[in-house]
């Protein structure tokens, strides 16, 4: 019989840790979490409901042998491509084993998979269904026709939205004071989310020319340290932020609920760092933008963040529709990375064009005076130059 054991093997030989065709498993509920664990050749047990790209994507990275969703990959609420970014990745999914696998299973503990079973001391702990690319395509089709229930849902949370928040929204009501100015300056907004790399690398120019203020959301402070960059501001519940940028030295706005509870504060107090508490309806990306267009910020470029209705649904939070609203708000300060990666030019100053030259000139003549017969062109430009010379100065007496 072929396992999926056999099945991870092709892609991940062995794994760091296996041991006689066993693999470590690690056990998460929330899947940004267990990416931080998660090991080559480990199994991946998640509870993950409509697996969005951004955690497809942060999963195959951390290349597992296989992975055990306790939930069902695709739900049919909207076509997620979790699923299948995972199958081209050559990555053997199992859907729907049930939430006990969850208390069932150790961190740690050994276990592999045959078929769709997943086994620890040979005992089956979990069942389920394993994902083909006809299913996921189906799925996927099915969840296409739902998209108008969706967006009656995002129209409704939208104008929920503007009951709670309309005084942010429109006078900029509460908005915290900042140390960092941004008036008359560009803002970068960077989180961790769509080809966020891909337009880090892009705008490096961009960031070395213009020197924008950089504001990290959550994660995004950690994708800005990893370009070499320090992030001005960080933004967010603190939950996915590591300790290392938090303590960089930017400065932290903790978004907080409505309420003012703010589960991310005491991790920052605990490292003895300061923060504003900032309570807030809707996402922490959302904030940011605000907040830069609030301190008189000129252009706002934003990296990773969420532009269509797929995306908001991909982020899994009703609160997505702030960022519609968001949008509406900041109007034309705001510009996608891809937009100014594409229309952006260094440009080169005529003081730099000019040194380019003299070092030219100077490196053609070096070459020239080091052999005898650019010695003899020398020479022979030398008394060309005395005859013009000559010849100028006849002139004007």
């Amino acid at each position: 019989m072929v396992t999926m054991t056999t099945l991870g093997r092709l892609r991940h030989p062995r794994g760091e840790d296996s041991v006689d065709g066993l693999h470590p498993i690690k056990v998460d509920r929330r899947t940004k979490d267990l990416t931080k664990r998660l090991r080559p050749g480990d199994i991946a047990v998640i509870d993950h409901a409509d697996i969005d790209r951004v955690s497809a994507e942060a999963l195959v990275a951390c290349s597992p042998s296989a992975i055990v969703n306790a939930r069902r990959s695709t739900t049919g609420r909207y076509p997620n491509i979790g699923p299948q970014i995972i199958l081209d990745a050559g990555i053997p999914l199992v859907d729907q084993v049930g939430a006990a696998v969850l208390e069932q299973v150790e961190e740690g503990q050994l276990g592999k998979l045959e078929c769709a079973d997943l086994l620890v001391d040979d005992r089956v702990v979990a069942s389920g269904q394993l994902s083909t690319r006809e299913a996921i395509e189906a799925d996927m089709e099915r969840a296409r026709d739902g998209l108008a229930e969706q967006i009656e849902a995002f129209a409704a949370n939208t104008l929920e939205y503007i009951a709670k928040e309309r005084g942010l929204l429109l006078d900029g009501v509460g908005l915290p004071p900042l140390k960092t100015e941004m008036r008359g300056r560009h803002v970068l907004v960077v989180v961790r989310g769509y080809h966020y790399k891909e337009d880090l690398r892009a705008l490096q120019h961009y960031m070395r020319e213009y020197k924008p203020v950089l504001i990290g959301v959550d994660g995004g402070a950690d994708a800005l340290l990893e370009v070499g960059r320090k992030p001005d501001l960080i933004v967010g519940d603190m939950d996915s932020v590591s300790d290392a940028a938090l303590a960089c030295g930017a400065e932290i706005i903790v978004h907080a609920y409505r309420d003012g509870r703010a589960p991310g504060l005491q991790r920052v107090t605990d490292l003895g760092i300061d923060a504003i508490v900032f309570p807030a309806t809707g996402t922490s990306e959302d904030i940011a933008m605000l907040i830069a267009d609030d301190a008189g910020a000129e252009l706002i470029v934003a990296v990773g963040t969420h532009a269509t209705l797929v995306e908001f649904l991909d982020k899994g939070r009703a609160g997505m529709a702030s960022t519609f609203l968001t949008r509406l708000r900041v109007g034309g300060k705001l510009v996608d990375a891809k937009g100014v990666s594409r229309l952006y030019r260094s440009r080169i100053s005529s003081f730099s064009m000019l040194l380019l030259a003299l070092v030219g000139l100077l490196a053609l003549w070096a070459a020239l005076a080091a052999t005898p017969g650019g010695q003899a062109l020398l020479q022979l430009i030398g008394a060309r130059w005395d005859d013009l010379v000559s010849w100028i100065v006849g002139l004007v007496t």
